[in-house]
This record gives structure tokens, sequence and C-alpha cells, in this order.
């Protein structure tokens, strides 16, 4: 069973995270999501679930204006040829639907089978917002905190250039 939005911000919490999470209609494209954000502060981010030619899982997390060309993001991440991974995988890897891909979602890949790449740019923001599980809620958090957090999912992030 994947974790709930109440389990993320138990695991917060625990770590001594502090977020602030806003609820909205729910949202399917950052045009969407522009149009209700009202005015969260930070950085408003995007997610990448892909998979290589060879089955390797990566979540590239970067800002919502970002352009990722997927044919050279191989050479900058060091994974080999990309495609976007299926829902069923989504599901199955991180416990979320499409339209609601978050790095929150390394709280339900217990196996540890998803590269997470944070995109330079966006790290550089005091702040960044995601999804808590469901696109139905945005929640800021701090950079440090949420590498903070991919870490006690059992994930080593790499913040690389990539946009």
């Amino acid at each position: 069973m994947p974790a709930t939005r109440d389990d993320l911000f138990a695991r917060l919490n625990a770590l001594g995270i502090q977020t602030k999470t806003r609820d909205h209609a729910p949202v399917y494209t950052v045009e969407e999501a522009q149009a209700l954000r009202g005015d969260i502060q930070g950085g408003h981010c995007k997610n990448l679930f892909l998979k290589d030619d060879k089955g390797a899982i990566w979540l590239i997390v970067c800002l919502e204006e970002s352009q990722i060309d997927l044919k050279a993001a191989p050479a900058k991440i060091g994974s080999r040829r990309l495609s976007f991974g299926k829902p069923d995988l989504l599901m199955e890897v991180m416990g979320v639907e499409p339209g609601s891909v978050t790095p929150f979602g390394l709280i339900n890949d217990r196996q540890a089978r998803v590269n997470v790449i944070l995109d330079a740019a966006m790290m550089a923001h005091d702040l960044v917002n995601y999804h808590p599980l469901q696109n139905t809620a945005t929640t800021t958090i701090r950079p440090a905190d949420l590498v903070s957090f991919i870490r006690s999912c059992g994930h080593e992030p790499k913040v690389v250039a990539v946009a």
C-alpha cells in the first residue's frame, strides 16, 4: 500500500522538516498549476519519470519552465537512452498516478530503484514546490530539506545542470 499524504507529513515532521501546504483543485499540467497557484512562494517544479533502454528508472526534478532534452540528458546524468515511464511502473515504484509525480513519491520506493536527478537551477532557489503525493495540493520546502527527505528514503540524489 503506497504512503498517504498523512504518512508523508509524518515522515517530514519526524525529520524536523518544516513545510507549508496549500490545497487546490487537481492540476495535470504546468499551465493548470500556474493558473491556480496564487501567491505560493518559491520555484515551481515539474518532475519527469523516465526509464532508460536497460530498464533503469530515473526521476528528473526541475523548474517548471525548464526544457529537458531527452536526447542530451543521458550524457549529463549518466544514463542510457531515456523514454517516459509507463503509468503502471510509476504506481508500482513511486505510488503515484500520472499528474502527481513528485520527489515525495520516493517515500514509496523502498527498493531504491529510482535514480534521482535534481536540476542545479532549481536547487538555487530558497524554496521549491511539489505535490504531496496527489495533484490536489502544493507543498513548499527548502531545497536542503528536500535532499534530507530524499536521503531518508534511501536515495542519494545528484545535483546536475540538466536543463
